[in-house]
């Protein structure tokens, strides 16, 4: 989904698909990489660093590395693509598949410690549950296999954070998989877009911000409007105090219905929907037109078989430690 919107929004060449990351190159770089909805983040590759091995004498390759960073080159392209030129301190992230003699908290302060060096600013560390003042400067370290990654965030705080979220509930969904969710649904310009528990109203807001679609969305909790109304900065969404089993929306009105149903996981259902689950088949299957689609997530593929809605594709995917499936449905 990250690289079909890199192509979309013509921001360069897509080189390779890894791990968690899309590679591109761009000819023009500028802040148009700042827009990317499907990403969680954005970062410019500083260098990429083999023989990393289990050890931590390993991590010596990684200090070596950041000591010579092109710094100055690096630093120019970020303020060129929209990160802040200012900072005060270096922070780092890492990551690392597989099982090794070192934490995560021993490779940032391999590269956190040199980078402070080289730069002349406090190295801000993690050791210990505390999070970096937010006007450092971010790097990211990840390790598969031998091969090191060493990267500088473009923008102030990662793209996931978006500047609406200023309301919260349990069950929030995360925004970049909102708008692959919307995506995934394929909406023509125009079209009208339905989630029946909308929550805090990441994925209408998400539709009306990315693909300007008239979005509606309902939820049975008083709580829950009330956050998503805090958060719509669109003025093009339609709030609905409502019951998914028994939504106030005309037949056949709905082009597409995307959503993320409390199928007893983080939320529990509430109202009629809890009392008869397959009434959420039923105002789905009513509200949706004919060829409309429908694109949920679910704790598995079997839930989307009632109602006469037929599935097209499924995917499966890792979130916050569980597996759930992306199912993507059609009337017929």
């Amino acid at each position: 989904m990250v690289a079909d919107e890199i192509r979309e929004r013509a921001l360069g060449q897509v080189n390779q698909v890894g791990h968690r990351e899309v590679w591109f190159d761009t000819a023009t770089p500028g802040p148009a990489v700042l827009d990317l909805r499907t990403a969680d983040d954005v970062l410019l590759i500083a260098a990429v660093v083999d023989g990393i091995g289990t050890t931590r004498a390993d991590l010596r390759h990684l200090t070596r590395a950041a000591r010579t960073l092109p710094l100055r080159g690096l630093l120019a392209l970020r303020s060129r693509c929209g990160g802040p030129a200012e900072f005060d301190g270096v922070d780092v992230s890492a990551s690392f598949l597989g099982r090794r003699a070192y934490t995560r908290y021993d490779i940032e302060d391999a590269v956190g410690e040199a980078l402070s060096q080289v730069i002349g600013t406090p190295y801000r560390s993690r050791r210990g549950g505390q999070a970096p003042p937010p006007d450092s400067l971010p790097w990211r370290v990840t390790i598969a296999g031998e091969r090191a990654v060493v990267s500088l965030r473009v923008g102030a705080r990662p793209l996931h954070r978006r500047s609406y979220r200023t309301a919260s509930r349990p069950g929030s969904l995360h925004p970049p998989l909102a708008n692959a969710l919307v995506r995934l649904a394929a909406p023509a310009p125009g079209a009208r877009l339905l989630d029946p528990c909308c929550g805090t109203g990441t994925i209408p807001i998400e539709a009306a911000l990315d693909r300007g679609l008239k979005c509606v969305g309902a939820d049975h909790a008083p709580a829950a409007i009330t956050a998503a109304r805090t958060n719509d900065v669109t003025a093009h969404v339609t709030w609905l105090l409502a019951d998914a089993a028994r939504l106030p929306i005309d037949t056949e009105s709905i082009d597409a219905v995307v959503g993320n149903p409390p199928w007893h996981r983080q939320v529990t259902p509430s109202g009629q929907l809890a009392r008869d689950p397959a009434r959420f088949w039923t105002e789905l299957t009513r509200v949706l037109r004919p060829g409309g689609r429908a694109v949920l997530l679910q704790p598995d593929k079997d839930l989307i078989a009632p109602a006469g809605l037929l599935p097209v594709s499924c995917w499966p995917i890792s979130l916050n430690g569980r597996h759930p499936v992306i199912v993507l449905a059609r009337r017929p």
